[in-house]
């Protein structure tokens, strides 16, 4: 087949999930051209995920979109696990000190409209079959014939990415568990809470309403296999529910059911030259806790502004290499706990049993079910690595900060945030002063500057430079102005 003339643009995207969706979007708001190729030719109704996360929430609602979301959804404040044993998501310090159940089409339905909206493109029907990369870009061919040329792409197309195949990225890990079972049912009688979930020694089950009527049923059996891809019938599906729940609560008309395996792995890079690999294309794991897709939109927002500095020149490639950096141990460290929580879930030793009934027993008064265990789980826990002699503030996540305004604003601009996240909805840097920095002033048009509304509270000496995803990039106690030339040529590009 003859290649058809090339498409261009800044950044190619290959994957139309929430991570590439997310991502798509801050580019495009960000004024880079972005093309994303979507193998599957029309949107899918089928989804995997339900649980959308504290931090992710956060960085949704740093778009705008929090609030439409959790519409469509409801809040849990806490986390049931197995037998009586959760993690209580209450007291996180976030906006959000919840889990949002909520089907995953119903994020990506934002996200795209987001990223529309924006001036992304979206191309269906488009799968990837080809790559190669040069000093300049990459250029991705299709199964029809298409090309697209781009400075750079990112692979968000999934645990079986086309992208990282192309690239010749191991994706090195194990099964860990296989014949789970999945299906879309209606019930004749309606579980009590938002999500159920349970396990005994006959395996786990776990159910989630989709709102229109419909159920997800997720559920694994220990002494039943099923291939991949095979169809379990009502009759099992009633069966597996009700020795796993003791209640099938009248499961019944079936409109799709299927089997898939679990696995752990991780690539080794999530850079390669000018291609980039995010979500599920660069770690996959259990769904214990709930945490790949919420983990796959948070690579998205770490690599989104860093790709949008690069294509505008003003980002050197260390920057880019701190995707990986800071990236790499989150994924790592979410593959650790989501396997912690699945083994236990599991249980087939009699150690392990013993020890998941210790843990029931104490009532949750162990780390992964803690404070930190809450906060890994939310997303929140995580920081980043900050240079030798950094203020103690760099690399942390920043929750959502009271603002003023440093002046009145002039008659007929528009209000001040008040709070940080929402002046993080500009895509920028947000610098945070009591006091209006003359030094800062040639960088006014690439970030927002902004007061704490308690003057004297814990800032009253510090000035912070937030990074468009939450995170502090630079801190200093009452800086010089070379101090803060310094830091905001580093972050922001010289003027």
């Amino acid at each position: 087949m003859a290649v058809k003339p090339t498409t261009e643009t800044d950044v190619l995207i290959v994957g139309a999930g929430p991570t590439g969706l997310l991502l798509a979007g801050d580019l495009a708001a960000a004024g880079v051209g972005v093309t994303v190729l979507e193998k599957r030719a029309a949107e899918s109704n089928l989804t995997r995920a339900f649980a959308v996360h504290a931090r992710s929430l956060e960085l949704l609602d740093a778009r705008g979109l929090a609030d439409e979301l959790i519409a469509t959804g409801r809040p849990l404040g806490a986390l049931k696990l197995f037998d009586r044993l959760g993690i209580d998501l209450g007291s996180l310090p976030t906006r959000f000190p919840f889990v949002l159940i909520t089907p995953q089409y119903n994020v990506e339905r934002l996200l795209l409209e987001r990223a529309e909206k924006a001036g992304a493109t979206l191309v269906r029907g488009a799968e990837v079959t080809g790559l190669r990369q040069d000093a300049d870009g990459v250029t991705l061919e299709t199964a029809d014939g298409r090309a697209f040329r781009a400075g750079y792409a990112v692979g968000t197309d999934g645990v079986h990415s086309a992208v990282r195949d192309l690239l010749g990225i191991p994706f090195p890990g194990e099964s860990v568990v296989d014949s789970v079972v999945l299906a879309d049912v209606r019930l004749e009688r309606e579980p009590a809470g938002a999500i159920t979930v349970g396990a005994n020694e006959a395996g786990f089950a776990f159910i989630a309403p989709f709102g229109d009527g419909w159920y997800r049923v997720i559920a694994w059996d220990r002494n039943e296999r099923f291939e991949d891809g095979t169809s379990p019938s009502p009759e099992q599906l009633t069966a597996l529910l009700g020795g796993i729940l003791d209640e099938d609560y009248g499961l019944h008309d079936v409109r799709w059911s299927s089997t898939f395996h679990s696995d752990e792995r991780q690539v080794p890079n999530y850079r390669s030259g000018r291609v980039f690999l995010a979500g599920d294309a660069a770690h996959c794991h259990s769904p214990a806790g709930g945490q790949g897709m919420n983990t796959g939109m948070q690579d998205a927002a770490n690599l989104s502004w860093k790709l949008a500095a690069a294509v505008r020149g003003r980002a050197t490639d260390a920057l880019l290499d701190t995707y990986q950096t800071e990236r790499h141990p989150v994924g790592k460290t979410v593959l650790r706990t989501s396997g912690a929580l699945i083994r236990l879930a599991l249980a087939e030793s009699a150690p392990t049993r013993a020890l998941r009934g210790a843990l029931t027993a104490l009532g949750g008064h162990l780390d992964l079910v803690t404070e930190r265990g809450a906060r890994l789980v939310s997303g929140i826990e995580f920081s980043y690595p900050a240079p030798k002699g950094a203020h103690p503030q760099v690399g942390k996540r920043v929750p959502d900060l009271r603002l003023t305004a440093l002046s009145k604003p002039a008659e007929g601009a528009p209000a001040a945030p008040e709070r940080l996240y929402e002046a993080l909805r500009a895509g920028t840097f947000v610098l945070v002063s009591n006091d209006e920095l003359v030094a800062a002033e040639p960088w006014a048009d690439r970030m927002v500057s902004a007061a704490p509304a308690d003057p004297h509270g814990k800032l009253r000496d510090t000035v912070l430079l937030i990074r468009p995803d939450g995170y502090v990039a630079w801190a200093g106690v009452d800086p010089g102005q070379g101090e803060l030339r310094t830091a905001l040529t580093s972050w922001l590009g010289a003027v």
